[in-house]
């Protein structure tokens, strides 16, 4: 199981990967109504080069735009049309998609339409994701940082393993140290939406005791 692997181009290509990274500014969305097939060539043109497979992958089609509708993960359009309210609930939605589930993507987003889509108010949709976005992207090179160091430990890894197979299996640690990191932070954002739907479930029961109450 001979591999030769160049560790070093490796480490940079993935390096300016990181680099590479951007995220839809607001500014960038248009500020007209859009109907379906706008909105799906808008979500195309700027996460296309994020697929894995950009010349098969679908990033998001109009039956799954109807089913986040029909999923109250997305607020319904208006007249067949979406406004750009709509265009940063789905972005929000793609990141989300491959990490979660459709009913952990309702609870996390429900409390955030719920109560900042299409308010006539400063502090709305926009405003939050201008500040997640903004305040995230700006942990790439702490995030740089880390995979290096993981990147370094599984170097260090397998120097007594048989000649032939030590590359395959310092990049089989490198995968898993990544991997593991995957894992742990998954199993942390579940247990914080499991917070947010139990801490919602509490206020319904509150609510409703309140409401027997009064009668």
């Amino acid at each position: 199981m001979h591999m030769h692997i160049d560790t070093k181009d490796l480490l940079n290509s993935i390096m300016d990967s990181f680099d590479r990274i951007s995220y839809v500014e607001s500014s960038d969305i248009p500020n007209i109504d859009l109907y379906m097939d706008q909105v799906t060539t808008f979500m195309d043109k700027n996460f296309r080069r994020t697929t894995r497979y950009p010349g098969n992958d679908k990033v998001m089609t109009k039956t799954m735009i109807n089913n986040y509708a029909k999923n109250d993960l997305l607020p319904p359009p208006v007249k067949k049309k979406y406004s750009r309210e709509h265009i940063l609930v789905l972005i929000f939605i793609y990141y989300y998609k491959g990490i979660l589930s459709i009913s952990d993507i309702q609870t996390l987003l429900g409390p955030i339409t719920e109560k900042f889509f299409h308010k006539d108010e400063a502090f709305d949709i926009q405003t939050i994701y201008e500040e997640v976005f903004h305040v995230g992207y700006g942990q790439i090179e702490a995030l740089k940082q880390h995979v290096m160091a993981e990147y370094d430990c599984a170097m260090g890894t397998f120097e007594d393993a048989p000649e032939d197979s030590r590359e395959f299996l310092k990049l089989f640690s490198f995968i898993c140290f990544l991997s593991f990191d995957v894992y742990m932070k998954k199993q942390l954002i579940e247990k914080l939406v499991d917070e947010i739907r139990e801490g919602g479930a509490r206020r319904e029961d509150a609510r409703a005791e309140e409401k027997n109450k009064k009668e």
